[in-house]
């Protein structure tokens, strides 16, 4: 990488943020009907794609900023703290990438090629598939059953991706199936406690089977290993999808918790403490000590998170360089990534919780943006891929020397080579060999 291209990617990613903290304010005040419309609207998704943000992680080849993991993380980090569900639209956006780079220079070109000011592609089902089928024909696929749930960011894409269930005989496996939007249909169903304005709805097709031509029909267990060639050159491309996907993911949590600090201090500033003589909260001791217990939360998450990002992006360009990772610090690394995204969604989760407690029976309000960040981030907690005590369980066996557990669908850990078996005499692993980047 030269150091021009390195100057202009900072330069795009100075950018989007400032465009983003320029249109916070208003993403804010749009947060409301949004909720309210289970959705948010196309004029908050033009004004989104005027910032950049859906460009993040678009190939350059194709006047995209691809940006690296890390500065994708601060605009998602920065969009989540004015609105929850504008955060998670654009890293769903960026996020979902990987999928169609994985699929070949076809569906690359027939994502990224034409105009767009949204989201590129949407994903769905991924984790893991249970509703889609897909039958194997001359020529390509045909697809059925469904709907396909969560489906973040269809309301806006050209395409979604859907993750659908077929088995030639030798047992059932993932395939990834691009569908544009014309050939789906959009349910009514996202009737949820948080993250509304994502419009996250369910996808059917639009008839009872769609033919999917076999370039747009990939076998995950592909796209998950690299097995085919992007034709990208950029580094970006080689990271782990795992720590690609969830690091940026933790973004939103960090966000949410930073906003709702933010908008705690501002609206604390002479408001008394019922059951108490203090005539203004930012003066009372117990106020200190909730801030401090919400900082150490907030940026221990965000501390872990940065780490991750930057080690991401190390491990993308040692495989763009031909110096791929062993296999087994991967399947660690990526384990460890899902297992701290949990803790740092858990941590500022937390952090929002208290600000929420202290701030009155006001911020229960509709209107009051703490008591949305307060859902959101309760949201994030129970995400699919975000069960604290599996992943823990996951990450521990892996520290023991034993294998983790296999399952389907994007958080399959079984891409990489087993962790090797300890023996009765071998030295329990040392800090320095689970991490390199903490």
């Amino acid at each position: 990488m030269t150091m021009t291209t390195t100057r202009t990617r900072a330069d795009r990613a100075a950018a989007v943020l400032d465009n983003m903290r320029a249109l916070g304010p208003t993403l804010r005040e749009r947060g409301l009907a949004a909720e309210r419309a289970g959705r948010h609207s196309d004029d908050t998704i033009a004004d989104l794609a005027a910032t950049g943000a859906f460009d993040i992680a678009s190939p350059a080849e194709h006047g995209g900023a691809e940006l690296t993991v890390r500065q994708q993380l601060d605009i998602i980090i920065e969009a989540s703290k004015w609105d929850g569900s504008c955060g998670w639209i654009v890293w769903g956006g960026a996020s979902t990438n990987w999928i169609p780079a994985g699929c070949g220079p076809r569906v690359i070109e027939e994502v990224y090629g034409p105009e767009w000011a949204g989201p590129r592609v949407a994903g769905s089902s991924h984790f893991p598939a249970s509703r889609g089928r897909a039958r194997r024909v001359e020529g390509g696929w045909v697809l059925s059953g469904g709907p396909w749930t969560f489906a973040t960011g269809s309301l806006w894409a050209p395409f979604t991706n859907l993750g659908c269930l077929a088995d030639d005989g030798d047992g059932p496996f993932l395939v990834a199936a691009q569908v544009p939007r014309d050939q789906l249909r959009f349910l009514d169903d996202w009737h949820v406690a948080g993250m509304r304005g994502t419009g996250s709805v369910s996808v059917a097709l639009a008839g009872e089977e769609l033919f999917v031509p076999g370039y747009r029909g990939i076998d995950f267990r592909d796209i998950a290993g690299g097995a085919l060639d992007s034709g990208l050159a950029g580094s970006l491309w080689k990271v782990p999808n795992l720590g690609w996907a969830f690091t940026t993911m933790a973004g939103m949590s960090i966000g949410l918790a930073q906003g709702a600090l933010e908008r705690f201090l501002e609206r604390s500033a002479g408001r008394p403490i019922r059951g108490t003589t203090y005539k203004n909260q930012l003066e009372a001791p117990l106020t200190h000590l909730m801030l401090a217990e919400v900082h150490s939360k907030i940026q221990s998450a965000t501390l872990m998170t940065r780490a991750n990002a930057a080690e991401t992006d190390r491990l993308g360009t040692l495989a763009a360089a031909g110096t791929a990772a062993d296999p087994d610090y991967m399947q660690q690394f990526s384990a460890r990534v899902l297992l701290e995204t949990a803790y740092a969604a858990r941590w500022c989760a937390e952090a929002i919780e208290l600000l929420q407690r202290n701030s009155g029976s006001t911020a229960i309000m509709e209107t009051e943006p703490i008591q949305r960040a307060w859902r959101d981030a309760r949201v994030i907690t129970l995400h699919g891929a975000l069960n604290l005590e599996a992943l823990s369980e996951n990450y521990g066996r892996l520290m023991a020397g034993r294998e983790p557990h296999k399952v389907a669908g994007i958080t399959t850990l079984d891409r990489f080579a087993p962790a090797p078996q300890p023996t009765a005499t071998a030295s329990p692993a040392t800090p320095d060999s689970m991490s390199a980047s903490t």
